[in-house]
């Protein structure tokens, strides 16, 4: 299979040098930037999986790169990593559609795992048959999920019920963690309300991506049809 190919912008030459060696030993393409605008340039000629996102960089600074990507690769997950840590930052993150937000010093280990979780959501690892859901996307910004691009007409209780079985396909939830999950500890009644979702939420899926373990509760069940 063809190598993930991420697109790193970072100005800091040893972050950028360690980080992309972690980068490559996991297995990924990785084409560097220290310059925003090269950024913008390689985003605008060539096909990304991903991009981690420096925000302080020289030229054009990475919420112009972000811009860019949403504009011209919709597809490509973006990471933005940077030392500012206030909320306004992250807020506009968010809000120009990143995907994740990591503030430095960061763990190349946790990068590599923030990395892997993006991927799943993406187009190309749902292709690959890889991530997820096969054509199955998650926008947790918006809070909805889209299936082959139309978007699926689903409630908050069960987008967020489809979301805490989608982030761990491997993990087999009780009823008692999904109402935890998605009410809070606001929730006082019978755990089987968690059923009347599943059921609700199996309708409206376009594939059996829910699996019932007898027993125990509910698995997203990533290599369903």
């Amino acid at each position: 299979m063809v190598p993930y190919r991420i697109l790193f912008l970072e100005d800091e030459p040893t972050i950028r040098e360690v980080l992309t060696e972690y980068m490559l030993m996991s297995g990924y393409q990785v084409v560097t930037a220290e310059r925003g605008d090269r950024a913008v340039k390689l985003v605008r000629e060539q096909e990304f999986d991903l991009a981690v996102l420096d925000i302080c960089v020289p030229g054009a600074d990475g919420f112009e790169v972000l811009k860019c990507i949403h504009t011209c690769r919709k597809r490509t997950g973006v990471i933005m990593l940077t030392a500012l840590e206030d909320e306004q930052t992250q807020v506009k993150a968010f809000n120009l559609y990143a995907d994740d937000y990591v503030i430095k010093p960061v763990s190349p280990i946790i990068l590599l795992k923030r990395m892997e979780t993006i991927l799943r959501r993406t187009g190309r690892a749902a292709e690959d048959g890889e991530g997820c859901g096969r054509g199955l996307i998650l926008k947790e910004e918006a809070y909805c999920a889209l299936y082959d691009g139309r978007k699926l007409p689903l409630t908050l209780s069960e987008y967020l019920l489809l979301q805490t079985l989608y982030r761990e396909p491997e993990r087999v939830f009780t009823r008692e963690q999904l109402i935890l999950s998605i009410f809070n500890e606001d929730y006082i009644g019978n755990d089987r309300i968690i059923d009347a979702h599943v059921k609700n939420l199996r309708k409206k899926l376009p594939a059996a991506f829910i699996k019932t373990v007898i027993g125990v509760g509910y698995q997203f069940d990533s290599k369903a049809l």
